[in-house]
């Protein structure tokens, strides 16, 4: 009986696209005489947007935004005409790989950018803008964004979907993503009471509301203002490529990301497939690993692979490919 795998990695961050990854463990795969179906993913952080345009079809379009400092940027979209549908990513034009580790500073990093990406996506008429919040530099709970939208007179009936890579609460997102972005403990309490001074002014409170955190607040900015829909990436993302469909198809699963880690299981793909699995085994191939939290965490895989390179990832495929078989 010849193994049909279902490999399904996210992007390996600043090394490879999830795309990348999934053909070379396929090739891999393949090598050893075992089928193969490539199935990149994401969870709303970067890559979101490639991932989507794969699977609904479009184009790529560009708009010239703020970084999150202030600098003039071209920020990747991308188009799906048949539905009027924008689809965006807010680490393309307010992500943290934007900005070099001696530049990190969360208090100043602001998410006027991505609010200039939704108006562009208002200004080519779209009637849902699908936003992937991950990846970012910024903290300041979306004021930035709500700045740029009001002054140039609001996103109209535009429809927003927020594809959101955690479930960490409006109220704790310094707290748990400012150290990361550049924050100090002492800048993690400024940024924490400025959070609070803007939930007190938002007409819906975004505290205790599981992702509006995401995006360093935005998430909850958009949802108080604009009405936006929260959803987690992940879940998106896997119903967008129909992955039930072609669960039922495979015989084991391979998902991938840069580090496996704890924080893997908090709302990211990989830890969504894994619940979602049932019998079938799911063996992962990474960047790099935390073995205490994969031991911790990570109980239900049924094997874990290192490979940095094409090579090693191929490599690592085709033995994956070879053991099943000797095994089968």
């Amino acid at each position: 009986m010849m193994s049909r795998f279902l490999i399904a990695p996210d992007a390996f961050k600043g090394t490879f696209s999830a795309a990348e990854v999934a053909a070379a463990i396929a090739r891999g795969v393949r090598a050893a005489g075992a089928e193969a179906e490539e199935c990149p993913v994401a969870d709303g952080g970067e890559g979101t947007v490639d991932v989507l345009l794969d699977a609904l079809g479009g184009e790529q379009r560009a708009a010239i935004c703020q970084d999150p400092l202030g600098r003039p940027i071209e920020a990747r979209w991308a188009w799906v005409a048949r539905t009027r549908t924008a689809l965006l990513e807010m680490a393309s034009v307010s992500g943290l790989a934007l900005v070099a580790p001696a530049e990190r500073d969360a208090e100043a990093a602001s998410s006027a950018g991505t609010g200039e990406l939704l108006l562009a996506a208002r200004e080519a008429g779209a009637r849902e803008a699908i936003l992937a919040i991950g990846g970012t530099a910024t903290s300041d709970g979306g004021a930035g964004a709500l700045e740029v939208i009001a002054q140039a007179g609001g996103l109209g009936s535009m429809r927003v979907v927020l594809a959101c890579d955690v479930r960490v609460p409006f109220e704790l997102a310094a707290v748990v993503f400012g150290p990361q972005k550049g924050a100090s403990p002492a800048a993690v309490t400024r940024l924490t009471a400025r959070l609070r001074s803007l939930a007190d002014e938002l007409p819906r409170d975004p505290r205790g509301i599981a992702m509006t955190g995401a995006g360093g607040g935005l998430a909850g900015a958009l949802w108080a203002v604009h009405g936006a829909e929260l959803c987690g990436g992940a879940p998106f993302v896997l119903a967008t490529l129909d992955f039930a469909a072609r669960l039922e198809r495979a015989s084991a699963i391979v998902v991938g990301e840069g580090c496996l880690d704890a924080q893997t299981r908090q709302g990211k793909i990989a830890g969504e497939i894994l619940a979602r699995a049932g019998a079938t085994p799911v063996h992962a191939i990474v960047g790099s690993v935390n073995r205490e939290a994969v031991e911790r965490e990570w109980g239900g895989l049924s094997s874990v692979r290192v490979a940095g390179s094409v090579a090693e990832l191929e490599a690592a495929g085709a033995d994956l490919a070879e053991r099943t078989a000797t095994r089968l």
